[in-house]
């Protein structure tokens, strides 16, 4: 079941709301629970079963860790819980890869093995190791509430496309939570607006991109560029549209996540991007791998290997092929040139270039995240510079409108204009009309089965 759903949104999220906010206190987190499980055994029964031993592994090895007096058999326990969370991480989502790549270098002898990948793994995976190494350095307490563990990690907000919430920040709000009318109206607007992201914006401005991308040749070099950036916007939409409902579910529910994009393509080098593009994933591997490996203490060497093992990762993380691996190595490269190399030189730039720099660069770097390999990708990026002609001007202007209203909604812009306005009671109906009229678009491009692809199957 995803958010931009019509079962989601007039049969499961109304049922889930009436019975929470029917009950009181502890009562509240096994209802909670009982509609994680059922939200994702909707789209996927069997693997309910896999986030359920994910549950109890690592539920019982912070248990485990919290109960040892010596560093040695904690250490040991952290271990043994972080290798059976990246043995079923790896199974599910890489198999696949590492069968094909051996066949391909002519081990054929190698079994073709396709293993389906369970929804949400990536980053319910990384909640709970996240949890059990905060546990191992103290940064947080084990929970003995077994329930409310299982709630973390199952719920259903954030449990398919994030934010990656870390246990130590909402451990107090598993516990005790408070709601509030002001509260649930903020979140049913936040929600309303990733929704309005998805389905008004994202989910149209990918047809551009699939279209020029099924035959850039033929397309040319302006529509490629306007297929490049078409799909920039789109994937901002997609998935800042779902963080955005994700953060508006919790607030309804009493629960505050973290904000994981802040105007991306606003930033000003490679740096800033990643500071503002999906902040939980980037601080995750901040946290949990880089400082770990040394950060950037002892010298430049190590300090470039540390940043290449993060970001390999990272493409890694965002899916099981060797295009991925290299994206992340393409943000490698530039985040070390930044840093090492042209530092100086661009903190001299005017700011305006600066964020064309960035721009361009990372939307030549989606070309890579999206195209299924790196044939299809050196295609693509050469009719960029190819200079061919192709598709008619007069049908890439039908695209104009939605994509300036896409780049202007990508800015702080709209948001800046609207918080100038004076706190009235014209402002709050204002606000209530543009949220209803917003859901009756979106439900009306849901029930015509306009197309809505779903990004987060890859993760």
């Amino acid at each position: 079941m995803v958010f931009s759903s019509l079962p989601f949104l007039f049969l499961f999220l109304p049922a889930v709301l009436l019975g929470y906010y029917l009950l009181r206190g502890r009562a509240r987190n096994y209802f909670l629970l009982l509609a994680n499980l059922i939200f994702y055994a909707y789209g996927e029964p069997v693997y309910l079963l896999l986030m359920l031993a994910s549950i109890l592994v690592n539920y019982g090895a912070a248990v485990l860790i919290e109960r040892q007096r010596t560093q040695r058999r904690k250490r040991i326990i952290l271990i043994a819980a972080v290798a059976l969370n990246l043995a079923a991480l790896g199974w599910f989502k890489y198999t696949g890869l590492v069968t094909d790549t051996l066949r391909s270098a002519g081990l054929t002898f190698v079994p073709s093995v396709s293993v389906a990948l369970p929804i949400g793994i990536s980053f319910y995976t990384f909640q709970a190791m996240s949890y059990v190494i905060d546990v191992y350095w103290g940064q947080c307490r084990a929970t003995k509430n077994f329930v409310d563990f299982a709630a973390y990690i199952s719920l259903f907000p954030q449990l398919i496309a994030g934010p990656i919430v870390r246990y130590r920040d909402v451990a107090d709000q598993l516990t005790q939570r408070s709601t509030s009318l002001p509260r649930f109206s903020w979140g049913v607007r936040m929600f309303v607006i990733g929704l309005a992201k998805k389905v008004l914006l994202a989910n149209q401005l990918v047809l551009l991109w699939e279209t020029v991308a099924a035959d850039p040749h033929a397309a040319g070099t302006l529509a490629a560029w306007c297929g490049m950036a078409a799909y920039t916007l789109h994937i901002y939409f997609d998935f800042g549209g779902y963080s955005d409902m994700a953060r508006g579910l919790g607030a309804m529910l009493g629960f505050d996540f973290c904000i994981n994009f802040d105007y991306p393509y606003c930033a000003d080098s490679i740096t800033d991007f990643w500071r503002r593009w999906h902040i939980s994933l980037s601080s995750w591997f901040r946290d949990y791998v880089y400082i770990p490996l040394g950060g950037s203490r002892g010298g430049k060497g190590k300090t470039a290997r540390n940043l290449m093992v993060v970001w390999m990762l990272t493409g890694l993380w965002h899916g099981a092929g060797w295009n991925f691996v290299f994206w992340g190595f393409y943000y490698g490269v530039l985040l070390l040139l930044e840093k090492f190399v042209l530092k100086d030189f661009i903190a001299k730039l005017p700011q305006t270039i600066r964020q064309l720099y960035t721009l361009v660069l990372v939307a030549v770097g989606w070309v890579f995240f999206a195209s299924p390999d790196f044939a299809a990708a050196g295609r693509y990026l050469q009719v960029l510079v190819s200079g061919t002609g192709g598709m008619s001007p007069l049908r890439l202007l039908g695209w104009l409108p939605i994509g300036l209203v896409g780049a202007v909604a990508s800015t702080p812009l709209a948001a800046k204009l609207w918080n100038k306005r004076p706190n009235s009671n014209l402002r709050a109906v204002l606000e209530a009309a543009l949220c209803l009229s917003a859901l009756v678009l979106c439900t009306a491009g849901l029930v015509s089965g306009s197309y809505n692809p779903f990004l987060y199957f890859r993760f």
